[in-house]
């Protein structure tokens, strides 16, 4: 690279960095290294933020709590981010990760309506039944 192209590059470094060619190589050469690892970590954190995303929305649409009239019980639907992800591969439903979060971010009702066809095609998604409680506990 020539002294022209570096200090091209180096445009808006602090103190040296921008008019000393020795100290400029050096800080463009360690900038493109960071770059290019950045563009590959950058699809790595948009996958997770979509991941986290996704698991918020299933779980806030996923839990259902109905209270018995016989019995008291309250019954716990939850449908975390594995179960919903395994429900929609099961019903054959290919919708990425980034479509699901926006889904889930902008369009409620439409990611409720995932949640359910996942919930119902998982057994994992089935109703939890809390243990019931004996003597004291019940009064507490």
């Amino acid at each position: 690279m020539n002294k022209k192209e570096v200090f091209k590059l180096a445009k808006g470094f602090r103190g040296r960095a921008k008019n000393c060619i020795r100290i400029a190589r050096e800080r463009v050469e360690k900038a493109l290294q960071y770059s290019y690892r950045d563009r590959r970590n950058k699809k790595r954190d948009m996958r997770s933020l979509w991941i986290q995303r996704i698991n918020a929305g299933t779980r806030d649409h996923g839990v259902c709590s109905l209270l018995s009239s016989l019995n008291f019980y309250l019954h716990y639907y939850t449908v975390n981010y594995g179960n919903f992800m395994h429900g929609l591969m099961k019903e054959n439903i290919q919708l990425n990760r980034k479509v699901l979060s926006e889904l889930s971010m902008h369009e409620p009702y439409s990611f409720k309506a995932l949640v359910d066809v996942s919930r119902s095609a998982f057994p994992g998604n089935k109703a939890v039944v809390p243990p019931k409680k004996e003597g004291l506990a019940m009064l507490v």
